[in-house]
C-alpha cells in the first residue's frame, strides 16, 4: 500500500518538474534564443476610473445635482408590506402638498426585478449604501437633505402627516 502511494507521489513529482522545466526553458523553435513577448501598453491605464469617482462622491454629490437641492422623501416600498399600505394615504397627501418643492423617490423591493430596478435608481442618485442598509425596512419613509446627504428624519409605519410636514417645512426654510 505504501509503495503504491510512493509510486503515485513520484510520478506526480516527475510530471510537475517536467512541466516547470518546460515552462521555464527557452523556446524550442530556435536553439539558443529566448522568445520575448511583445510588451503592449495597457489601453485602460490612460482612462479615468469611473468607479473611483462614484466611490469618492458622497451621497450629497449626485443626489444634490440630480434633485436640484430639494429635500427628498425616500420610500422603501413593497407591495406585500402592510406598513406600506398603512402609510400610502399619508404619502399621497404629502405628494400633493409638496409637489414641485420636494422630490419623492420610491425604492420598490417587492421582488427580484423591482429590487434590481430600485438598486439602479439608488445607484444613480447616490443612495446605494442607503438602500443596502435599509432594503429590509419596508414601510419606512426617510427624509434626506440632498445638499449634505444627511438623513433628516426616518419614520417607519408612521401615518402621522404632521410628523413629516414638520421636518419638510424646516428643510424647505433653510
Amino acid at each position: 500500500m505504501k509503495i503504491k502511494y510512493l509510486a503515485t507521489f513520484a510520478a506526480i513529482s516527475l510530471l510537475t518538474i517536467g512541466v516547470a522545466t518546460a515552462c521555464s526553458s527557452p523556446s524550442a523553435t530556435t536553439p539558443g534564443t529566448i522568445e520575448v513577448a511583445e510588451v503592449k501598453p495597457n489601453p485602460c491605464a490612460a482612462k479615468a476610473n469611473p468607479c473611483a469617482a462614484k466611490a469618492a462622491a458622497s451621497v450629497g454629490g449626485p443626489l444634490a445635482q440630480k434633485l436640484q437641492g430639494k429635500p427628498v422623501v425616500v420610500d422603501v416600498y413593497a407591495s406585500w408590506c402592510p406598513a406600506c399600505k398603512n402609510i400610502a394615504p399619508t404619502l399621497s397627501q404629502l405628494k400633493e402638498e409638496y409637489a414641485g418643492k420636494v422630490e419623492f423617490v420610491v425604492l420598490d423591493v417587492s421582488d427580484k426585478s423591482t429590487t434590481s430596478a430600485a438598486e439602479a435608481t439608488a445607484q444613480e442618485l447616490g443612495l446605494s449604501k442607503f438602500l443596502s442598509e435599509n432594503k429590509t425596512q419596508t414601510g419606512s419613509l426617510t427624509i434626506v437633505d440632498p445638499a449634505t446627504g444627511k438623513i433628516l428624519a426616518q419614520f417607519r409605519n408612521n401615518p402621522d402627516k404632521a410628523a413629516y410636514s414638520k421636518v419638510l417645512n424646516a428643510a424647505l426654510t433653510k
